[in-house]
């Protein structure tokens, strides 16, 4: 019976290019669905035979702790060289967007909140 062994939900496309073509060089039978129409369905890999799930899996966690340890030095690397903006360069570049942002936040906030504040102390 074919099991998932990879959801492609909000995956990057090409870290799930990455995922097929590791389980192609490594002869293993799968195959995927996607979210459907409407977006509610699995999207995923799955493998055919019950025997390779364990050697896909065990694949696919040591692919994702490289992927994921590689992603983190490329964030340092550009945080480093000042690529990514800080809050505060957001608010020296854009004060208008964030004081928007910070406002809209607070206003969700407080619509969530005070209902709950109201029904406790009435």
């Amino acid at each position: 019976m074919a099991k998932i062994v990879f959801r492609l939900n909000h995956v990057p496309e090409p870290e799930a290019d990455a995922v097929r073509a590791l389980l192609s060089d490594h002869q293993i039978d799968f195959y995927e669905t996607d979210s459907g129409r409407w977006g509610i369905s699995v999207a995923a890999i799955w493998v055919n035979n019950d025997e390779d799930v364990f050697e896909a899996r065990k694949l696919i966690n040591e692919f994702q702790t490289a992927h994921t340890t590689a992603m983190r030095a490329a964030f340092e690397d550009e945080k480093k060289a000042g690529n990514i903006p800080s809050f505060w360069q957001l608010l020296r570049t854009s004060p208008v967007m964030v004081i928007t942002y910070c406002a809209l936040i607070a206003a969700v906030l407080l619509i969530s909140i005070v209902p709950i504040y109201r029904f406790f102390n009435t």
